[in-house]
């Protein structure tokens, strides 16, 4: 007997349905981009004008609004391609190949984001663009490995060998994550310590917190939005020869 509740194996069973997706997905967005709207407004007026200024980086300071959700992200989106790679060589789903290519432009817009307010960041906090600091350059690897997963999913003509070269490659490359997490306590680096995600109390105020906070989720509803946006476009290529595909562009006509 099944240790998993019926009813998630049922909607598990019917999100690996490309049909079931593609509706799902249209259903959802129009509630994921109100939010997204919602959050990310309360989230930059709040970290924008309300968060009260730092006593040490004055207004600078503010820039971690764009940086530290867009990092977070860069993180978040690759263990979740990681993942989707793991149940597709595993379970063979359709639909895990199709959310790991769509996510990777997406994870790698977010990495350059990163490094980029990151550089622009370090340059009056540490008096130079770029270091070779341990973060950063775990963060650019992270950023080659985006990119190796694109490239090597357009090089393969086979796209059923190409989702499972890239599949390959996303968990290869999931041992950066840990490294990049913990790279600020494992050497020393001109990144701070942890401020949020520490035991205890976080070292930042309050009013500075929850922008912060807000923010990171808004984040991630964007890329929410981001991939099914994608992964639509990618299903109705893959799907192009199936009845549902071609009744669905009947209606549209």
């Amino acid at each position: 007997m099944s240790i998993i509740p019926a009813p998630i194996v049922r909607f598990y069973h019917k999100t690996a349905s490309p049909p079931y997706f593609y509706n799902l997905s249209n259903k959802l967005m129009p509630w994921l981009s109100c939010i997204f709207l919602m959050l990310l407004g309360y989230g930059l007026y709040s970290g924008l004008y309300l968060a009260p200024t730092d006593y040490q980086q004055g207004d600078s300071y503010r820039i971690i609004y764009l940086h530290v959700p867009a990092a977070w992200m860069s993180l978040f989106i690759y263990v979740l391609m990681a993942v989707a790679g793991a149940i597709s060589l595993i379970w063979r789903m359709k639909i895990a190949d199709v959310v790991l290519i769509s996510s990777a432009p997406i994870g790698a817009s977010f990495t350059f984001i990163a490094l980029v307010t990151g550089s622009l960041w370090g340059k009056p906090m540490w008096g130079a663009w770029w270091v070779w600091d341990a973060r950063l350059t775990s963060e650019l690897i992270l950023l080659f490995l985006y990119l190796g997963v694109i490239s090597l999913y357009g090089a393969i003509e086979d796209k059923r060998t190409a989702s499972k070269a890239v599949a390959i490659l996303a968990l290869v490359g999931v041992v950066n994550i840990p490294i990049i997490h913990y790279s600020v306590q494992w050497w020393n680096t001109l990144h701070q310590g942890p401020t949020v995600s520490k035991m205890g109390k976080p070292s930042i105020h309050i009013d500075m917190l929850i922008p912060l906070l807000v923010m990171a989720v808004a984040f991630k509803f964007y890329y929410a939005i981001a991939m099914l946006q994608a992964a639509k476009v990618e299903i109705l290529r893959r799907e192009q020869n199936t009845q549902w595909v071609k009744k669905l562009l009947e209606q549209k006509q």
